[in-house]
């Protein structure tokens, strides 16, 4: 091909891409203003939800009471005349047409809500798509119109950089799923059975029984303690206040009494060396590598033992966790590390390795498993600037 056609399909292709992205960024508005939309709708239909469960609430307040008034009329037949008991029983039947109505109402708003709630969801699913397609038209943009050496080292950096970027959020998916499964099990299931209990109370209190509410609203004292502590123990895996009062050891041997008694697998801690601060950002890596190790083994290794050790020298911090599980093959592990199929173990050797530190994995079946590693101290003051 000649130059000047080379030159005319590359400038062709240069205006059809740069027209795309101004289409696909107004396709992105387009949904950003319509998920503004959604939201105020929203909004608003949360509030008249709020306002309909008050009424419905109401209303069967007024239809219980209109219950007993012909129950009482039936039980004293003779005390009241014919239209007294018709007028009640219209009366009860108005009320239950009414609360059957907004009941209804009830539930279409909240079906509303629902379907707000999934277009709203799905405005930003295409929200995301839209700006990362212009993104990528960008890159395209940059690659026939600029320098291409330039370009090529601009792609490289761009791979790099979503290598990493990949690395982080598959971290913090796995930290999200880990919160969401406490959450689940503890919080939320404390929450529910409040609940359960609170509606309990309320059923006691509309008896007037007084020993029965005092001994419901000591229950719901004791749930709430339980939950609180559930928050607590939440916070405490986001962010161990002990490791930033105390120090990487104390936080270690909490940890390792902690999963002890949780779990029921039997845990030895022990320290040498003249124990010292840390920069924070290498007693969180060393946490979590401890974390990270001790979930591996409670989910494959089959053990009913673990032993940490914490050892300080003057230039080097060395670490072990063994277990008396019932151990692998490394050369099929290894194998498995190399192309990715084993995150569980790639997390704790990138962790490892973010520490300019050496990873040394020691295992055979039925002989436990022991994960070594040596992070050298001359690297903290490196990782304290990064940290900050």
């Amino acid at each position: 091909m000649q130059p000047d056609v080379i030159d005319r399909v590359i400038r062709k292709t240069l205006e059809v891409v740069e027209q795309s992205k101004y289409q696909i960024f107004e396709i992105s508005v387009m949904a950003r203003d319509e998920q503004e939309q959604l939201e105020k709708e929203l909004i608003q239909i949360m509030d008249q939800i709020d306002q309909m469960i008050a009424e419905v609430d109401n209303l069967e307040l007024k239809f219980r009471h209109a219950r007993r008034r012909l129950s009482d009329m039936s039980r004293q037949f003779n005390k009241y005349t014919e239209i007294d008991v018709r007028a009640a029983y219209e009366a009860a039947t108005k009320c239950q047409m009414e609360l059957a109505m907004q009941r209804e109402k009830e539930k279409a708003l909240r079906g509303r809500r629902d379907e707000l709630q999934l277009r709203i969801r799905n405005s930003k699913d295409t929200i995301d798509r839209a700006e990362n397609v212009v993104s990528q038209m960008d890159v395209a943009h940059q690659y026939l119109s600029g320098d291409m050496l330039k370009v090529g080292e601009l792609i490289e950096s761009a791979r790099n950089l979503q290598l990493f970027g990949l690395k982080v959020i598959l971290a913090q998916e796995e930290e999200r799923k880990r919160i969401a499964r406490e959450i689940h099990d503890g919080l939320a299931q404390s929450m529910a059975h409040l609940v359960l209990r609170s509606e309990i109370a309320e059923r006691v209190l509309a008896r007037d029984d007084k020993q029965g509410a005092i001994h419901e609203v000591r229950h719901l004292k004791g749930q709430i303690r339980l939950g609180l502590e559930d928050v607590r123990k939440v916070i405490f895996n986001l962010r161990p206040m002990a490791l930033d009062d105390l120090g990487l050891v104390p936080a270690l041997r909490k940890y390792v009494q902690d999963f002890e008694e949780k779990h029921g697998l039997r845990s030895l801690f022990q320290m040498k060396g003249k124990e010292i601060r840390l920069p924070s950002a290498m007693e969180v890596a060393v946490y979590r590598f401890v974390q990270e190790a001790f979930s591996n083994i409670l989910k494959h290794a089959n053990a009913d033992l673990i032993e940490t050790r914490l050892v300080f020298e003057d230039d080097e911090l060395h670490l072990l966790v063994r277990d008396n599980g019932i151990g692998f093959d490394p050369d099929i592990i290894h194998d498995k590390i190399k192309t990715g199929e084993h995150f569980g173990l790639i997390g704790l050797r990138e962790r490892v390795e973010m520490l300019q530190g050496e990873f040394v994995l020691d295992s055979s079946p039925g002989a436990g498993t022991s994960l070594k590693i040596r992070v050298p101290l001359a690297e903290a003051g490196q990782i304290d600037q990064l940290s900050s």
